[in-house]
């Protein structure tokens, strides 16, 4: 799996995962809960990650999106 995204922004975290799921890509979020805990100091940002066959269509999708 590759990374394709890493916020603090629960905002943006909640429009990147808008995005993948209208293209269809499948996607996981790491240290979601790890975020949770820490109490939005952002030491752990979470991270978006996709199976490499879906790569290409999840870089698409995320396109004109800011990074952080």
């Amino acid at each position: 799996m590759e990374e394709v995204f890493r916020t603090n922004d629960p905002v943006k975290l909640s429009y990147v995962e808008h995005l993948l799921a209208e293209a269809g890509v499948e996607y996981f979020v790491l240290d979601r809960h790890i975020s949770a805990v820490e109490g939005n100091i952002g030491v752990f940002p979470r991270r978006i990650l996709v199976k490499d066959t879906q790569l290409a269509r999840a870089r698409l999708a995320l396109v004109g999106v800011e990074p952080g």
